[in-house]
């Protein structure tokens, strides 16, 4: 029989082993005072580690990301939260946090467009949009929770990714990471392309990514953008551009891919 020291060492052995094949899991929280649904992911070790400061993700369509009956196909959500305790536990990334706004309802294609379409009589407020995010949400999220507020990424997919971009882009002075999947391109005759060409700025680490099965105009569109990026200065390890070759345009091909999001935006220290 084991020695008395002996089994308290064993069992510390085991406890910390428990821990270690654990997975921790983050928290949710739901801002009450803002005129949005805005949900927040806190990492996991967030109340334990009172003194860490962390980055922060602002994703576009926060109703899709976390709950399975919020989402716009119902238990077709983005299982953010899963994907980033995933990420974090197994240090493919670093801890962020992650605040997802609900988009405006009918309103929505006016705000992820950041110009007016004449041919389908819509869009064009992005930048109000923008205002909305940079000038109450982020400093209401600064105030509030532990941030790097200088650490700041936004991201979202098709029109939600496109009005990332393009607010990404014109304020490259607060986000340093964008995420575009699935973007869409094709908005007002492909207007983004042209934000793009006269893009000179700080460049932020931009993921681009689209499915195979989203259509061959699709396609084309996202490898045009990839090529526009470079040629104003993006390189490999800026710009990461993946194509899913099995993926369509749905909250369930984005779910699988969005840990691969999560490590390129955030890299483990």
């Amino acid at each position: 029989m084991a020695s008395s020291p002996l089994r308290a060492t064993l069992k510390r052995v085991f406890r910390l082993e428990n821990r270690r094949r654990a997975v921790r899991r983050g928290a949710l929280e739901r801002l009450a005072d803002f005129p949005r649904i805005v949900t927040v992911y806190l990492p996991p070790g967030y109340h334990e580690r009172e003194t860490a400061r962390y980055p922060v993700l602002y994703m576009q369509d926060g109703q899709n990301l976390f709950e399975p009956q919020r989402a716009f196909v119902p238990g077709q959500h983005w299982r953010l939260s899963e994907a980033a305790d995933d990420a974090i536990n197994q240090r493919a990334a670093a801890p962020m946090i992650i605040v997802g706004v609900d988009h405006a309802g009918p309103a929505r294609i006016e705000e992820y467009t950041p110009t007016h379409d004449d041919s389908r009589k819509a869009g064009g407020k992005a930048d109000a949009y923008g205002r909305l995010l940079l000038d109450k949400l982020k400093p209401l999220i600064d105030s509030r929770y532990r941030t790097i507020p200088t650490d700041t990424a936004i991201g979202g997919s098709s029109l939600g990714g496109l009005v990332s971009l393009y607010l990404g882009l014109r304020h490259a002075d607060v986000f340093r990471a964008i995420a575009a999947m699935s973007p869409s391109i094709w908005w007002d005759n492909r207007a983004i392309l042209r934000e793009v060409d006269t893009f000179d700025g700080p460049r932020p680490r931009i993921w681009l990514d689209i499915g195979g099965r989203e259509g061959a105009e699709a396609l084309r569109d996202a490898r045009t953008l990839n090529e526009r990026l470079r040629k104003r200065g993006w390189n490999d390890a800026t710009l990461r551009f993946y194509e899913d070759r099995r993926g369509d345009h749905s909250e369930r091909a984005w779910a699988k891919r969005v840990r691969m999001v999560l490590e390129f935006l955030f890299p483990p220290s």
